[in-house]
């Protein structure tokens, strides 16, 4: 599994469904780039489990995000049709109606496989077909890039286990303290605690205080 922390985000140009029912050809990252920081997460495939249970939660508190100037974007290998089919089920059917940030669909799997989160293994066998060891889906990624494009947290679950939307909020909320204050967050940091200077010095008076 790669680590793409400190890095450049993988750049792509893919289709998507925004506003929850208008399918675009040329979605991409770089819109964000200077304006806003991303949550992109990854989710196995439509129409199943968890996943709604995780869509219907960003859904949820997107408020909160659009207040940090976070754009919350997903993606899954589902087609672009698969997804705008999903966005038009009622919630009760199991449906994500009501979800109006971007979905991507990584069709031809190489967004996640460049984000490095495709499950299952393939290659090619001596007549030239292509060989796969399992479905080729998503993992439930999660990967926060700054305003430069930069992966600054990522996140992987296995298929079965679903996320924390707090949690993001909160590694958001502890990304822009650090960049607001120059000081860096200690273990369980929330918003409004304080934070400590990256010091020996600093540290000491962290502990001696908790």
């Amino acid at each position: 599994m790669s680590v793409l922390v400190g890095k450049k985000a993988p750049a792509f140009s893919a289709k998507a469904v925004i506003n929850g029912s208008e399918i675009i050809s040329d979605f991409s990252l770089d819109q964000y780039i200077g304006n806003k920081y991303v949550v992109l997460f990854f989710y196995p495939k439509d129409f199943t489990f968890v996943c709604p249970t995780e869509l219907h939660a960003f859904q949820r508190r997107l408020g909160e995000f659009e207040k940090r100037n976070v754009a919350v974007v997903a993606c899954s290998t589902d087609t672009e049709q698969s997804h705008w089919g999903w966005l038009q089920m009622d919630k009760k059917a199991g449906g994500i109606k009501g979800v109006t940030y971007p979905i991507v669909a990584d069709t031809n799997k190489t967004i996640a496989t460049n984000y490095d989160v495709l499950v299952g293994d393939w290659d090619f066998n001596e007549e030239g077909e292509m060989i796969a060891d399992g479905e080729l889906i998503a993992y439930r990624g999660l990967f926060l890039i700054d305003m430069e494009g930069i992966v600054r947290h990522q996140l992987v679950n296995d298929l079965p286990l679903g996320r924390n939307v707090d949690e993001v909020l909160r590694t958001v909320d502890a990304l822009t303290f650090v960049e607001e204050n120059g000081e860096v967050c200690p273990a369980d940091w929330h918003q409004g605690s304080e934070g400590l200077k990256d010091t020996h010095e600093g540290v000491a008076d962290y502990l001696g205080k908790n």
